[in-house]
């Protein structure tokens, strides 16, 4: 547990010990707290976060430029030791270190973000109607913000997060998910080492079995003032109703299911290439990495052939610390065992299993990139967010078919699409029911666009100069009597 930049001592003897396991195989990389209960972040976390905005010179009242500065300082600090980062996400996570790698250059590219977007809060004035007033328009920070954030990206996701709130003078209380929480940790003394304030940046890592009521006591205390979470929507749900109690501000982005739709104009190789990155970056544990490939009729058979052939040459499972490594581990066995019972609910309604289907050779979490063919909209895997390295692809006709299977579903957080008909573009890109879209491009995630969904993949956007406007309250101010 880190608060204020310190470790407390003190709760030493009331924490036992966790393991978190090599995602690899053994040893394990480290241990730490086993966590603690809500009274314990209660008392010290929300109450540590909730003092420096009472004081005689508030946090949010510190200068722009100094809140700009403070972050170009952590984000400097992350730069210098990126590779030892990396190598604390591969470790824990699984993933690939050239994907960790990747990760730790586009956390960083959030801190440098905000730090610029901090000087940007602008108010307003507007023209009175009446005479002798004058109307302003302020925004100040909303408060203490709980942050939640998940395992396939424990980086970035909380300096995506963490970024836009500082920049708005706001403090933190993060809670890291039970099966990373070294990355937070890491961020945190590099926190310190940047000079940010006692009780602006804090992090509670916990176990997965006091997860639930520390998530309750961070979402419900009448200190904190906005939520911020990724994860599951089943969860998102659980939050937004502890959130209502106390009506919090809160910024949701939840789970997905990608629809990756193929046209007969498209370019298949183009197409191919951004099958590939979107579908098993992260072995498939992206929240918007394709979960079902929409093929037209025209062009189904060589797509499928071309895709086939592209993940037996370019994706290697293994060790994410071996270079080679393209397709590290799931994080857990409850992980595998979704992408089993998805893999042989499709097989037995008819779908054939072009490559892969089943557990590497290595065994524990580690599954074969696989790729289905006759895959109907009936199957778990494409109504279901596999999580994994599993492609389903399904045959259609006409794009009104396929525009209304990709909307079928009631989650809308990416999609994709390859064609070659500027008419088509327009009509798919605007027909489509998600937040982002990727048109001949299977990689959309950058620190200038705004990151979020539609219907129930979430609430707000993150990144862009959008972001900082969910840890912001609007003002009006009216001089009368002028």
């Amino acid at each position: 547990m880190w608060r204020s930049q310190k470790w407390l001592q003190q709760l030493a003897a009331a924490i036992s010990p966790l393991v978190i396991s090599h995602r690899g195989p053994p040893p394990p990389v480290g241990r730490i707290g086993q966590g603690v209960g809500p009274p314990l972040v209660t008392d010290y976390l929300l109450g540590g976060a909730h003092a420096p905005l009472t004081k005689v010179t508030p946090v949010a009242h510190r200068g722009r430029s100094e809140r700009s500065a403070l972050l170009r300082k952590w984000y400097h600090l992350m730069i210098e030791n990126k590779d030892d980062l990396a190598k604390i996400i591969t470790a824990e996570n699984g993933k690939p270190l050239k994907e960790a790698q990747g990760e730790i250059l586009y956390s960083a590219s959030f801190l440098e973000w905000f730090a610029e977007e901090a000087r940007r809060v602008y108010g307003d004035i507007i023209p009175p109607a009446a005479k002798g007033r004058r109307i302003l328009v302020l925004k100040q920070p909303v408060g203490v913000a709980t942050i939640i954030t998940p395992w396939n990206f424990p980086s970035a996701m909380i300096t995506r997060k963490v970024g836009a709130a500082l920049a708005a003078g706001c403090t933190v209380v993060v809670k890291p998910a039970e099966d990373t929480p070294l990355s937070a940790l890491a961020l945190a003394e590099l926190a310190n080492q940047a000079g940010i304030p006692a009780g602006v940046f804090n992090v509670v890592p916990c176990s997965r079995q006091q997860t639930p009521a520390v998530g309750e006591a961070l979402c419900t205390d009448p200190l904190v003032a906005k939520i911020s979470f990724t994860g599951s929507t089943a969860t998102g749900k659980l939050l937004l109703h502890y959130a209502a109690d106390t009506v919090k501000r809160v910024s949701m982005e939840l789970g997905g299911h990608a629809p990756f739709i193929v046209f007969d104009s498209a370019n298949v190789d183009q197409a191919v290439a951004g099958a590939l990155a979107s579908k098993y970056r992260n072995s498939g544990q992206t929240c918007v990495c394709t979960n079902r490939f929409l093929v037209q009729k025209g062009i189904h058979d060589t797509f499928v052939e071309k895709f086939a052939k592209a993940i037996e040459r370019e994706l290697h499972v293994g060790n994410g610390f071996d270079e080679r490594t393209t397709q590290g581990p799931l994080i857990n066995e409850k992980a595998v065992e979704k992408v089993e019972r998805h893999i042989s609910d499709a097989v037995a309604q008819g779908a054939s299993i072009v490559t892969g289907g089943k557990r590497h050779s290595l065994g524990k979490n580690f599954f074969e990139p696989t790729l289905l063919s006759n895959v109907t909209t009936n199957m778990l895997c494409t109504r279901e967010e596999t999580f994994g390295p599993v492609a389903p692809v399904i045959k259609f006709d006409t794009e009104a078919e396929a525009v209304a299977i990709a909307n079928s579903a009631n989650v809308g957080l990416a999609g994709y699409f390859y064609s070659q008909d500027p008419g088509q573009i327009w009509r798919v890109a605007e027909q489509l029911e998600v937040g982002m879209v990727g048109v001949n491009e299977g990689l959309l995630s950058a620190v200038e666009c705004p990151f979020g969904g539609v219907k129930q993949s979430g609430l707000g956007r993150e990144g862009s100069k959008y972001g900082i406007d969910e840890y912001l309250e609007v003002k009006y101010v009216c001089f009368g009597g002028l």
